[in-house]
This record gives C-alpha cells, sequence and structure tokens, in this order.
C-alpha cells in the first residue's frame, strides 16, 4: 500500500486552525496550550507560530483576558490565595507579567476578608469539638486554599475572638503543624508542612 503523501503547508495549517478552533470552543485556553497541544500532533512549528499570532490578533487568544478571568473567578467563587492562582496561571503556560497584572486585582486586604470568611465557616462547623481540633481544621481549610500560615492564623484569632473563645497562642499553631498535616482525630487536613512557608 502506497503511503500517503505528506501534508502541504495549507493543508497542515487548516488542520492545525480546526484542532485549536475546536480546543477554544471547548473551553478558554492559553497561548502556551493551545501551542503545546498542536506541537504533540506534529504541526510544523512555523504554522503554529503564525496561526497562533493571527488568534491573538482576532482575540482568539488573549492571556491577559484569560488571566484575569481567572483570578476573579477563583477569588470570587472559591477564595483561593493569591498564590494558588498563581500556581494554575503557571500550570496554564501563562507568562509570568500577564499572571503578576492579574493578580494586583487583589491586595492583602481583599485575601485577609476572605481567608476571615473560610475561618468563620470552618469554625462554625466544629463548634463542640476542642479547641486544637477547630483550629487545626481551620488551617487546612485554609491551607487548601493556599493561604500562608501568617494570614491563616490571623483569620482563625479573629473568627474565635468573634466567638469569645480565648485567644489562640503561637505556640499552638503549629502543635498543629509537626503532625505534618493531621488533626487530633487523625482526619487528613489535605497539606504538608510547605503549605505553610510563610510567603504568598
Amino acid at each position: 500500500m502506497t503511503p500517503a503523501p505528506p501534508s502541504s503547508p495549507l493543508e497542515q495549517e487548516e488542520r492545525a486552525r480546526n484542532l485549536a478552533l475546536r480546543m477554544l470552543t471547548a473551553a478558554p485556553k492559553s497561548r502556551a496550550q493551545v501551542e503545546e497541544r498542536l506541537a504533540a500532533k506534529e504541526v510544523d512549528e512555523a504554522i503554529i507560530c503564525r496561526l497562533l499570532d493571527r488568534f491573538e490578533q482576532v482575540g482568539l487568544l488573549d492571556d491577559a483576558e484569560l488571566a484575569a478571568m481567572i483570578v476573579r473567578t477563583r477569588f470570587a467563587e472559591k477564595k483561593q490565595s493569591r498564590r494558588a492562582i498563581a500556581q494554575e496561571l503557571s500550570r496554564k503556560g501563562i507568562p509570568v507579567h500577564i499572571a503578576a497584572a492579574a493578580l494586583d486585582q487583589l491586595d492583602d486586604d481583599d485575601e485577609s476578608a476572605a481567608a476571615l470568611e473560610i475561618a468563620r465557616a470552618r469554625l462554625r462547623r466544629t463548634q463542640g469539638l476542642s479547641p486544637d481540633t477547630r483550629i487545626r481544621r481551620a488551617l487546612g481549610a485554609l491551607g487548601r486554599k493556599g493561604y500562608s500560615s501568617g494570614v491563616a492564623m490571623a483569620s482563625i484569632r479573629a473568627a474565635l475572638a468573634e466567638e469569645g473563645a480565648v485567644e489562640v497562642d503561637d505556640d499552638a499553631r503549629f502543635d498543629a503543624g509537626h503532625d505534618a498535616g493531621r488533626d487530633a482525630d487523625g482526619e487528613s487536613l489535605g497539606m504538608d508542612a510547605s503549605t505553610y512557608d510563610g510567603g504568598l
């Protein structure tokens, strides 16, 4: 059987265009995500570059708009921290300078308010349990959202103060940590010690 002749550049470009459009119709994608998929399909690099440049010119690809949308939705709907959102943007191949500009939509006050909401909600769910268990579970909830130890403990202190509970001392905060992500009842907190590195 005679093998099929290699595709012409025009045929390759048409095939690449159709594949890229299907990807973008299914869900918004970054330029890097589309580029990676087309490269995996063995589309010529020059064709990929030319096609994606054209897509950017007509607005079919817009990393800045995508990054801004991800920041808004992840923060509004999931109360994720800037650090957690930054990690997602990186996984999607959003360039660092574009990610940083999108994350500028949020500031420390926004994060503190969101962390306090999470702490309040988690502490409401654990009323009746021991103080250590309540703190550990609240830490776990905040850790899974990417909040640093400082922000997490400040929000837990504030939420406990609203309840009229005793103040949490600094030594207690990572009596929780030495057990590497498990609370007093042995429940996994879904994090490890690296969650709390003190950074954003």
